[in-house]
């Protein structure tokens, strides 16, 4: 009785609805950043290059609630991250050895860094997806800078109008921020360290495996290890793996209508936006409408592809990486390992003399 009692609380979870509240023009925000650079590649006819720019305005996801002045500085950072994680990706995409090395060395920067400064959600997700697109790319040096460039400029896009934002809802009312770090280094390496081996692991057996859509598999694992807690990352991979699988119905309804850009790029805002006001409400919900807007975004070029199989290599690849996050997120809330080598890391830390973190 209890063991059913306790599945049905598990399942019930599932289902829950927070009651976490996002203002509605904030997803109205969001949804114009992501959706000024695809309307303007509609209009180009150079919508595949666009949506570069519409990966560089998702720096607008990180607008922290405080003052104008610091959300100007949180954002410009994130933007120049996103560019050196775009830069580095691209050069290490000629091989897929040295990508899947690249991406472990950019999502361990991203995890600890975003850790240590205590970024908010999505904190280092969206570093390492834009890592994993950037390795997806074909390695071409000749648009390499200007492919940069055009991150770079949906992150000053999104830059501008978050200023404006800020003013006219009146941020700089809100109370002073101080800037605070966590003290505990060493937990924060470790679990990079943990998160980034898995990540790389995922894109070199998606590589090993042959999967024509590498790219999905490491983003689902992170995805995945985004959790704070072992049941959270239990209920982020049933949510993705079913989220995903109703998302890619959504993308197929879409594709199978034959859309030109205008249409990719109206939907684009519209899914932006839902996802703004879901992700705070159920996650699993907001992955239905994020599956869509990923697909247009990064599998624009795989014109050559019917829409059924690529919607069918998507869910092989989302599967696979969620399972890979299972793992690691078993090894890292699971076991004592973790807790045994930090535990070491702060003893060493006090014999050196130096404060344990």
């Amino acid at each position: 009785m209890y063991l059913l009692n306790n599945v049905f609380i598990q399942f019930k979870a599932l289902f829950a609805w927070s009651d976490v509240k996002r203002p509605w023009h904030l997803a109205v925000l969001a949804a114009v950043c992501v959706g000024i650079p695809a309307l303007i590649g509609a209009a180009t006819e150079q919508f595949a290059i666009a949506t570069l720019s519409s990966l560089g305005a998702m720096i607008i996801l990180y607008l922290p609630k405080t003052r104008t002045a610091h959300r100007m500085v949180t954002l410009a950072m994130c933007s120049f991250g996103f560019m050196v994680c775009f830069a580095v990706g691209s050069l290490s995409s000629f091989n897929h050895y040295v990508a899947a090395l690249a991406l472990g060395i950019l999502s361990f920067g991203a995890i600890v860094i975003t850790r240590y400064y205590r970024l908010a959600p999505p904190g280092s997700f969206f570093f390492i997806l834009v890592s994993a697109l950037a390795i997806y790319l074909p390695f071409d040096l000749s648009r390499w800078s200007s492919n940069i460039g055009m991150v770079a400029l949906g992150g000053m896009l999104s830059c501008g109008l978050a200023f404006i934002y800020s003013i006219m809802t009146g941020a700089n009312d809100l109370p002073t921020t101080k800037v605070e770090t966590d003290p505990q280094v060493n937990a924060i390496i470790l679990e990079g360290a943990l998160v980034a081996f898995f990540i790389a692991f995922a894109y070199l057996l998606a590589v090993l495996l042959a999967l024509p859509n590498a790219l999905w598999v490491p983003i689902s694992c992170a995805a995945i290890l985004q959790g704070a807690t072992y049941r959270m990352i239990w209920h982020r991979n049933v949510h993705r793996i079913v989220g995903t699988a109703i998302g890619m119905g959504v993308a197929w309804c879409l594709f199978s209508l034959h859309p030109n850009y205008w249409v990719l790029a109206l939907s684009m805002i519209f899914f932006q936006f839902v996802v703004e006001l879901l992700i705070v409400k159920n996650y699993g919900a907001a992955v239905i409408f994020i599956t869509p807007l990923t697909v247009i975004m990064a599998e624009i070029t795989s014109a050559d592809m019917s829409t059924a199989v690529l919607l069918e290599h998507r869910l092989v690849d989302i599967s696979i990486g969620s399972t890979i996050g299972i793992l690691g997120g078993t090894i890292f809330h699971r076991t004592s390992l973790l807790k045994s080598i930090e535990s070491r890391m702060n003893a060493r830390s006090s014999l050196s003399g130096r404060k344990p973190s």
